[in-house]
């Protein structure tokens, strides 16, 4: 069977779900870690952390590593440090110092992430089409889809099998990665700029105004995501007294449904709704959405600005990306990488602000009220984009 763009896709796709396992499975086993491997609260900080900062360093690294192996060899290397990394989250831990397996299979597993993270986006912008903006919020939905599907199947799985079993869990996963690596092997690939063609220098990027305000609009969708998402679970759990299972599902469950809902909506219908225009008013109600969270006078009322959040902040990472496309045309990946790279720096920086001034006021409400500064400055950004009509 010859292969055609429509399966160059289908592995986007497939990318797109390994990250959100990479990043969404290690969290869902943190009891486990405490019970069976002795693990303090500390080092499970730590795992999130060099999970964030290992994808941080990857995502820098990627300028250059792109350009130089190419995509599809960049690809196929992710999927393989992804399935080598859920390989040795079920068996390190058990053969060597429990910490350091654990360490050691993040660290695989995050720079198998960050290098999807850089690659995908870039192979479905190539591709022949005109609806690039559809096609990115699409693609982008899957991380969504990813996320739920973790939630849902390793719930399920602990149903059936017990949590007790839970170190067969990521070999398991292990399988979606290296399956799909191999799928990218065979696809056809295009590349982003035309034959003889020269990308744009990082140097003369950085140059750009309007390269470094799509570096700010980065830098505020990861943090507008990140720091409602990270902490939704606390709400549901705390707010309304559910049980873990119920808060997961109420929590980070939901966020990622509407959230994809909304990318799945402008993946089928946004070539009638300007994409500037979608993000301006994704932002708005994001800032509405915080705000709900915070002053509602209910527990329930404030669920809801959680959920209405992940609607909110569906176009904004997908949607910035499509713009900076359009308007650089001759970015390169290396542009990519250093987007992907300003995403993941708001994706660090936004649960921290939430953790560093709810610890100061003793009062969660009052981190997510400074984090509303992050849609706020976003929406302002795109107003003055507008502005320049850049």
């Amino acid at each position: 069977m010859e292969l055609t763009y429509k399966h160059t896709l289908a592995a986007s796709y497939g990318g797109y779900i390994t990250q959100a396992a990479v990043n969404n499975l290690a969290p869902l086993l943190f009891t486990a870690f405490r019970r069976d491997l002795d693990i303090s609260l500390t080092q499970l900080s730590a795992l999130i952390s060099v999970n964030f900062v290992t994808q941080i360093i990857v995502d820098a690294l990627s300028v250059k590593l792109l350009d130089r192996i190419g995509l599809r060899r960049s690809v196929v290397l992710a999927h393989g440090a992804s399935a080598l990394g859920f390989l040795m989250l079920g068996i390190l831990p058990f053969v060597m110092d429990s910490f350091t397996g654990l360490c050691i299979a993040i660290i695989f597993c995050a720079v198998g992430g960050g290098i999807t993270e850089v690659t995908v986006s870039p192979i479905v912008e190539a591709l022949p089409g005109d609806a690039k903006a559809s096609a990115m919020s699409l693609l982008h939905s899957f991380y969504c889809w990813g996320q739920m599907g973790v939630v849902l199947l390793s719930t399920a799985y602990f149903s059936l099998a017990g949590t007790e079993r839970w170190r067969y869990l990521p070999v398991i996963w292990a399988l979606l990665p290296a399956a799909n690596g191999l799928f990218f092997t065979k696809v056809p690939l295009c590349e982003l700029l035309e034959e003889g063609e020269e990308p744009i220098g990082l140097r003369d990027l950085f140059k750009m105004g309007r390269f470094r305000l799509f570096l700010l609009l980065m830098i505020c969708a990861g943090a507008s995501e990140l720091a409602m998402s990270q902490w939704s679970s606390y709400f549901a759990e705390r707010g309304l007294n559910v049980t873990k299972t119920v808060g997961d599902l109420l929590g980070p469950c939901a966020f990622a449904v509407l959230m994809g809902s909304a990318r799945l909506f402008y993946g089928l219908k946004g070539e009638c709704i300007p994409i500037e225009k979608a993000i301006a008013a994704s932002c708005g109600l994001c800032v509405i959405s915080y705000l709900t969270a915070v002053f509602a006078p209910s527990p329930v009322l404030s669920l809801m600005g959680c959920g209405v959040c992940g609607l909110s902040v569906g176009m904004l990472w997908p949607g910035t990306f499509s713009i900076a496309a359009r308007e650089l045309p001759k970015g390169g990946n290396g542009m990519f990488a250093v987007l992907a790279l300003a995403g993941d720096i708001g994706c660090a920086a936004g649960p921290a602000v939430v953790g560093l001034i709810s610890d100061s006021t003793g009062e969660l409400k009052s981190g997510i009220l400074a984090a509303s500064v992050f849609p706020a400055v976003m929406l302002a950004s795109v107003a003055c984009m507008g502005k320049r009509k850049i």
